[in-house]
């Protein structure tokens, strides 16, 4: 897969990170000193820590060069460095008082390890914090995946996208090995676009990408043409002209 586009991503960087907010206002814990922010992309999430937490040394890690560069020249007074959390764990400290990650392990296989592996790297009395959308039933990727597999898209993909995401049930079971103190919640934000393109400019960003990836420029917009008629016939517009895009997200916290 093609490394990641900071610029597309930020396309819409205020809904992007509101998750990232709404998840760094549940963390009740006094005075932090270190804190990591796990796939932190171009680095929206690591600010919005860096501004709660303004006392705390913070990373930000990601496996993207494009994300990492973006965040470096975006946020210069903060610390970013490459890592793959799917192989490279182990390379990283073990004393964060904090773990965050917000939309990121969903592209990580084996959430059971990975999870437990993201506990090891706090200190006594930390707390792991993540945030994972949880839109694999919403219709735009209901659309995706009925157009990648069909007859005529389905050789272009090998490798379609795999969903790691369990759960809130199998997450609570996951956390309840390591904490007695967990918190599961989840938020249904309800973006507001102005047309079905912006649907598409999203999605360009993430969950298209290894489609789009993989596709001659003159395949991309057969395929994108499909997938916007698709779109245009899932999300009515309202009556002043705008479209509601649901998008439910996933979180938790266990200390």
């Amino acid at each position: 897969m093609a490394d990641w586009n900071s610029a597309q991503y930020l396309k819409y960087e205020k809904e992007r990170t509101q998750p990232a907010i709404d998840l760094a206002n549940r963390i009740s814990l006094d005075n932090p000193k270190r804190i990591i922010d796990v796939g932190c992309g171009p680095g929206n999430s690591t600010r919005v820590l860096a501004s709660k937490f303004s006392d705390a040394y913070i990373l930000g890690v990601d496996k993207s060069e494009n994300m990492i560069s973006s965040a470096k020249m975006n946020y210069p007074n903060l610390d970013f460095k490459l890592c793959d959390i799917s192989s490279e764990i182990s390379s990283l400290d073990r004393d964060f008082d904090i773990v965050f990650s917000n939309a990121c392990i969903q592209w990580v296989p084996n959430h059971k390890i990975l999870l437990k592996e993201l506990v090891g790297l706090l200190s006594k009395g930390g707390i792991l914090a993540i945030q994972i959308p949880m839109n694999y039933n919403e219709p735009i990727h209901r659309i995706i995946k009925e157009v990648s597999a069909s007859q005529k898209w389905k050789e272009h993909f090998s490798n379609p996208r795999i969903f790691y995401t369990l759960s809130p049930g199998e997450y609570f079971d996951i956390l309840s090995e390591i904490s007695d103190y967990i918190n599961i919640w989840e938020t249904v934000y309800y973006h507001t676009m102005g047309s079905h393109n912006d649907i598409m400019e999203w999605y360009r960003g993430t969950g298209l990408r290894p489609y789009l990836d993989v596709l001659e420029d003159e395949k991309k917009a057969e395929f994108e043409n499909e997938i916007m008629e698709r779109i245009i016939e899932s999300y009515p517009k309202q009556k002043n002209g705008q479209i509601i895009f649901r998008f439910p997200r996933l979180f938790f916290t266990a200390y």
